[in-house]
């Protein structure tokens, strides 16, 4: 590499380190960040201080331009977070739900409001087993991509469309299995 090639490589990773700062990243991604902490812990509050503590953790890391995807590395980031404070947090039995929605006069079916069937579905979403869990969660709430997907988990690509489908066959069996019961 001749001297001039390599000072322009090294004006280019100066550019590009100084256009990396947190101030950048909150302005750029900090709408998916409070979509993926509010997809796990359902609550504003909650969501709008996992977001803080994620780019308060951003901060604290030297070397920002060295991170190829900041997007999946701050939703990694605020993902754990959220997993984190969603297990601390007590959860309402889906037994607790489904009581209440069948005391209605109308069939189970119908008396579901769309409030109460997002709530409902996400009480289904939290039985399945971890791993489907957490993608159902981030390809169908957070609409991320499968690549992102594998980034954030740390698992091959083929791995994340695969439980995907897991998980919505099983949450598909939970739901008509419960409309069955209670009918």
């Amino acid at each position: 590499m001749s001297s001039v090639a390599w000072q322009e490589s090294l004006l280019e990773i100066e550019r590009t380190a100084a256009s990396t700062t947190v101030e950048v990243l909150v302005r750029e991604h900090a709408q998916t960040i409070f979509r993926v902490a509010y997809s796990v812990v359902r609550n504003h509050a909650d969501a709008e201080d996992v977001v803080q503590e994620t780019f308060l953790r951003a901060t604290r890391f030297r070397n920002l331009s060295s991170i190829e995807n900041h997007r999946a590395w701050l939703v990694k980031i605020a993902w754990r977070l959220a997993l984190d404070r969603t297990r601390r947090a007590v959860h309402q039995p889906l037994d607790d739900v489904v009581a209440t929605l069948s005391t209605a006069d109308k069939p189970l079916d119908e008396a579901l409001s769309e409030q109460q069937r997002s709530r409902l579905l996400r009480q289904l979403i939290a039985t399945l087993p971890a791993d489907l869990r957490d993608v159902i969660v981030l390809s169908t709430v957070n609409e991320m991509r499968s690549a992102d997907i594998a980034e954030v988990l740390g698992i091959p690509e083929g791995s994340v469309r695969g439980r995907a489908l897991r998980a919505r066959q099983m949450l598909k069996q939970k739901l008509s299995a419960w409309l069955e019961k209670k009918r």
